[in-house]
């Protein structure tokens, strides 16, 4: 006897609780042991559903969990299309939800369901205009004992691991229902044993050793101005000039250490030093007078006349300008516009992007400093591969330099913080995150973070010693192999399901007519007593 399936409005109510409680795993409230009980929950409403419920399922699960989670792109271009970025990509859980359901039924469900994960999220990191990463549940987990998979396999690995726990208390919660206490061990012990392995990790893998530096980061402030917060032409780069300034003579005096490497956040120069000598004179003069490199963040002009560029500049006290990196990933719709005339009809801030960003190449290393660093810019950092080159280049130590003024006092730059501390333990590296609002930190390679400006919107210096590593983890090493592995289990699996459906409910049979309204006859089941009254 099959097991049956259990009414529709309880399913309903799974998926809902499922995506607000996935929402309280990341920052702000950062309640990262809940990430499995959301994957559970999910799990548990498509669990023999018929596709169509199941989508329908999914959608409400994606939905609950980005709309809330996605807020602070709000206050970035509008509530339309924020709800409307959050229903296109609440598509991808529908589509992932009905995949959930099918292989629910396979002898390796366990393993199937996790993998199915990895392949959603492995498509939403790509489609459309490059993806759209925030929301893996890896970035959930950058305070847990389970950030160690990372380093093992990389993010990829660590949403298969969060999803293995969800799986596993999946089964037990049914099982619990269902009364079968042999089944609901079972799960409860996967479950248990992903944690305790994730633990024992810590152990070999966290990073030792390294050549020790000092380097410093300049939070200079913006207004909070949102989209407009480049309309007050020179005012961020005098902030970060009168900040360095600052950190010069602290410097000086021996109230902090010299560093090697001083950091500006990204656009912390809002004119073209190439285009306006005003703005050249006064970087060059205060680099030359803190006598040490400064990483510069700017927006310059072109190539073309309707386009610009998302740099980093190492400058250095004695010969200027030097090595640069480029952005290799701009934000659709709001560093450029792909499709402008459709996506003016939404939002009316297109407009606010007059000049579209063109992407840069390579592989993030910047050279010629006092030691080699690969550097990330702001968005990148959702981005497994940029951030992973820079370290298979060479790169000794991580920055990830960002602009987190249009986002306000949302979780947007909390969320942002997790992403980094991640990179570190994944890349067994250093990453100093420099914001120009905030929150600028010094993450260790183990993730945990060292120092951190205190408040928003608020100038600060960061000046922290700091390790230097050379020394690369599996997951790097690896790549993105992993990830390709993992998302091939996710689609063979839900082949390998669809296929078993397909012999057993021939299309116009009588199974498959009981599949696709099974469900409506077991809520009707369900109603109780007191229906089946009125219905005599």
């Amino acid at each position: 006897m099959q097991p049956r399936r259990f009414p529709f409005r309880w399913a309903l109510l799974a998926s809902l609780l499922g995506g607000l409680i996935g929402v309280a795993a990341f920052p702000k409230l950062g309640m990262w042991p809940l990430a499995p009980l959301s994957v559970a929950l999910l799990s548990f409403s498509v669990d023999r559903r018929p596709a169509r419920q199941a989508a329908l399922l999914g959608f409400v699960y994606g939905a609950t969990f980005l709309i809330p989670l996605l807020s602070w792109t709000g206050v970035y271009v509008g509530a339309f299309p924020w709800l409307l970025l959050a229903v296109f990509e609440s598509l991808f859980f529908a589509v992932m939800a009905v995949a959930l359901a099918a292989v629910q039924r396979l002898p390796i469900a366990v393993l199937a369901v996790p993998a199915v994960w990895v392949l959603q999220e492995a498509a939403r990191d790509r489609l459309p205009f490059g993806g759209f990463p925030w929301g893996r549940l890896a970035f959930s987990q950058s305070a847990s004992p389970l950030r160690w998979y990372a380093a093992l396999g990389g993010a990829p690995l660590l949403t298969f691991t969060v999803a293995l726990a969800g799986a596993g208390l999946a089964i037990a919660l049914r099982a619990v229902l269902e009364r079968r206490w042999r089944v609901v061990a079972g799960g409860v012990t996967a479950m248990v044993a992903v944690a305790a392995v994730g633990g024992l990790l810590a152990l070999p893998l966290r990073p030792t050793g390294g050549q020790q530096t000092t380097v410093a980061l300049v939070q200079g402030n913006i207004p909070e101005l949102g989209l407009q917060f480049e309309s007050r032409a020179g005012q961020v780069l005098d902030n970060h000039v009168a900040e360095t300034l600052k950190l010069a003579a602290e410097i000086k005096s021996g109230v902090v250490a010299r560093p090697s490497l001083v950091v500006w956040p990204e656009d912390s120069s809002d004119l073209d030093p190439f285009d306006d000598p005003a703005a050249y004179k006064e970087i060059a003069s205060t680099v030359k007078t803190l006598g040490i490199p400064v990483l510069v963040g700017a927006i310059l002009d072109g190539p073309g006349p309707t386009h610009r560029r998302n740099v980093g500049i190492l400058w250095s006290p004695t010969t200027g300008p030097g090595d640069e990196y480029t952005k290799r990933h701009p934000v659709p719709f709001g560093e450029y516009i792909p499709l402008r005339g459709i996506a003016g009809f939404f939002s009316s801030d297109v407009n606010l992007v007059t000049q579209d960003m063109v992407p840069g190449h390579g592989n993030g290393l910047v050279t010629g400093g006092p030691f080699p660093f690969g550097d990330v810019i702001c968005f990148e950092v959702a981005y497994d591969d940029l951030v992973r080159s820079s370290v298979q280049a060479g790169a000794q130590l991580l920055v990830v330099q960002t602009n987190n003024a249009t986002f306000g006092r949302t979780a947007e730059t909390y969320q942002q913080l997790a992403m980094s501390r991640l990179r570190a333990v994944e890349n067994g590296r250093t990453v100093v995150q420099v914001s120009t609002t905030g929150i600028s930190a010094v993450i260790a390679p183990d993730g945990s973070v060292s120092q951190q400006s205190p408040a928003l919107f608020q100038p600060d210096i960061l000046d922290a010693t700091v390790a230097l590593r050379t020394a690369t983890t599996l997951a790097t090493r690896l790549g993105a192999l992993p990830e390709y592995l993992l998302a091939a289990v996710g689609l063979l699996a839900t082949a390998w399901a669809a296929y078993i459906r397909r012999r057993r409910s021939p299309p116009g049979g009588v199974d498959a007519l009981k599949e696709e309204h099974g469900a409506v006859e077991d809520d009707l089941q369900a109603q109780g007593t007191d229906e089946g009254v009125v219905a005599r």
